[in-house]
């Protein structure tokens, strides 16, 4: 097998032939059709999030083939396809996975980051942290729904019942959970990075009401903020927009210190949340929605060897949408 490998936080990634991956007991083996480049990969590969196991192939948002199936795995069969999430493991047993909490599990593996991902032409997945996704469909553009789209949900079921959403950050998950809160009746005002038009034309463009600079102010008060984009500054600008009990809530695994700000903007049972991974309920509810919405989805592809390509077009700004290798 071929996979594209971070040997050290701050270097770029080097293409390595390893033998293929025996599967062990509750596990499979999957050939990669697909997998999504994720912001949460890069603050991998730029030493943001500062654990990873090294070496490591990145890569969480996976689309597979069921290519062998490990010990006392049942549900699966050779040639499926399946999805594989960032939570790739939790150990079952500790209080948050004894509550319904798994995502902030004590003892939790992640894909991409602790154990081994999807850049790569195979990959070895927890059967019971893999998803049956559908068989029509293009590769590329289900993957970024494994993270992307899983977090998006998240963070939209988070800031509660909101009519009036801003949406900070306007690239892959946004993308996405925009059409579903405007499929929902929702309104949706985008906040891109100072001077870029093409973002805000592409937000225009998927049916948001507004697109400004994330610097000005909402053409009106937001019920609910949802921010992508890994600043810190945006907080305060978002609880400064969100009406009295509005929520602000903060999708990224990562994000730049939030500068101080006065009281009175958290007041008026304004809240603050962010969101930590997620659930397997959490997968099997928005697995099941997206197929059924006309999500119009944005994926540019790039070949398994050009990652750090990949990699670098998402640190500067340059995609609409997600990124995605195709080996």
């Amino acid at each position: 097998m071929k996979a594209m490998v971070l040997r050290a936080p701050n270097t770029p990634l080097v293409m390595e032939e390893r033998p293929l991956p025996i599967p062990g007991p509750g596990e499979l083996r999957l050939r990669v059709e697909a997998c999504g480049v994720c912001r949460t990969d890069l603050h991998v590969v730029d030493g943001e999030l500062t654990r990873p196991r090294l070496p490591i192939v990145p890569g969480h948002e996976i689309v597979g083939r069921v290519e062998v199936v490990g010990p006392g795995v049942t549900g699966f069969a050779a040639g499926r396809r399946v999805g594989v999430p960032w939570l790739g493991h939790t150990c079952g047993h500790c209080p948050y996975c004894a509550s319904a909490r798994e995502n902030l599990c004590d003892d939790p593996l992640f894909t991409g980051y602790t154990r081994d991902g999807g850049y790569a032409t195979h990959a070895i997945a927890d059967a019971s942290y893999s998803f049956v996704l559908p068989e029509e469909g293009d590769a590329a553009t289900l993957a970024p729904l494994l993270c992307a789209g899983l977090i998006g949900w998240r963070t939209l079921k988070m800031a509660g019942p909101a009519n009036v959403i801003g949406v900070y950050g306007f690239g892959a998950a946004a993308h996405i959970i925009a059409q579903v809160a405007i499929l929902q009746g929702k309104r949706v005002h985008a906040f891109v990075r100072p001077g870029d038009t093409a973002a805000a034309e592409f937000a225009l463009s998927l049916g948001a009401a507004s697109a400004q600079d994330s610097n000005a102010p909402a053409p009106e008060k937001l019920y609910a903020a949802l921010i992508f984009a890994p600043v810190g500054a945006l907080v305060p600008r978002a609880l400064a927009a969100v009406k009295k009990g509005g929520a602000v809530v903060c999708g990224g695994i990562h994000m730049t210190d939030i500068p101080s700000f006065p009281y009175a903007l958290l007041w008026e049972e304004r809240r603050l949340l962010s969101v930590a991974n997620l659930t397997r309920e959490d997968a099997r509810e928005f697995l099941s929605l997206a197929p059924t919405l006309p999500l119009k989805m944005h994926a540019t592809p790039y070949p398994l060897e050009q990652a750090n390509e990949a990699l670098g077009d998402l640190r500067e700004g340059r995609l609409q949408g997600a990124a995605v290798l195709v080996p």
